[in-house]
C-alpha cells in the first residue's frame, strides 16, 4: 500500500458508517475485506482506486499514488461512481481463452445436426449462428470468419451439400434443354423478295 492510502484506511476504520462519495458503507466494507485477501496485483489496484476515489482523491492523485495509467484510474473511478464496485473481479485480463478439443468436437457435432435440434427456427447453420451458440456454451467468443476457417480445416462447411438425387435432377434438367444447332452459318435469306426491302 502507499502512504496516502494507509493513512485514510485507518481513518476509514474509525468512520465506518460515514457515507463516502460514491460507495455505500456495505460496498466500502466489502472492498476493504477483499483488500486483506491474497489477490493479484491488478485486482488490488482496482480496489484501491475505487476506495481512494470514494475518499475524495482526484484521478491525478490516484495515478501518482498507485502508479497506474489515467485510463485505468478513470475506468475504475467510473465503475465506483455507477455503483458497480462489486465487478472489480469480473473484467478479465490477458489473452482470450483458447479453443480446445472439446470446443472443436462440439463444433463438428453442431454442423452435422440441424439447428432445430438446438431449439432454433432455421434449418441450416451459418458461421454467425454457430459462433453465437458456441459462445453461449463455452464462453469463448470466436468470430464467424474464424469458425469458417476451423470448419474448412476439419473438411466441413456450413454450405448445404446437394444429395445425389438433387444432382441427378439438375443433370437431367440440363439434358432436356432446347438446343438449336441446325442453323446455317450464313444468315442470308434465300428468297429475292426479301432483298427488295433492304
Amino acid at each position: 500500500m502507499n502512504k496516502y492510502f494507509t493513512q485514510d484506511i485507518i481513518q476509514l476504520n474509525v468512520n465506518e458508517q460515514k457515507p463516502g462519495i460514491f460507495l455505500s458503507p456495505f460496498q466500502r466494507k466489502l472492498l476493504r475485506k477483499n483488500l486483506e485477501k491474497d489477490l493479484r496485483p491488478e485486482y488490488l489496484r482496482r480496489i484501491e482506486i475505487m476506495l481512494m476515489a470514494d475518499l475524495g482523491y482526484s484521478q491525478t492523485e490516484i495515478c501518482q499514488a498507485l502508479n497506474c495509467s489515467n485510463e485505468t484510474a478513470r475506468y475504475w473511478i467510473f465503475t465506483a461512481k455507477t455503483g458497480q464496485a462489486h465487478k472489480w473481479k469480473e473484467l478479465s485480463r490477458g489473452r482470450p481463452k483458447r479453443i480446445n478439443e472439446e470446443y472443436l468436437a462440439r463444433l463438428k457435432e453442431l454442423v452435422s445436426q440441424s439447428p432445430r435440434e438446438c431449439g432454433y427456427a432455421f434449418t441450416r447453420w451459418t458461421a454467425q449462428w454457430l459462433s453465437k451458440h458456441l459462445t453461449k456454451e463455452f464462453d469463448i467468443e470466436i468470430s464467424p470468419r474464424h469458425i469458417n476457417r476451423l470448419l474448412k480445416k476439419m473438411g466441413l462447411s456450413t454450405r448445404h451439400k446437394r444429395s445425389q438425387t438433387e444432382k441427378n435432377k439438375i443433370e437431367q434438367s440440363n439434358r432436356t434443354s432446347i438446343v438449336i444447332d441446325d442453323l446455317s452459318h450464313t444468315c442470308e435469306p434465300k428468297s429475292l423478295d426479301f432483298r427488295l426491302f433492304l
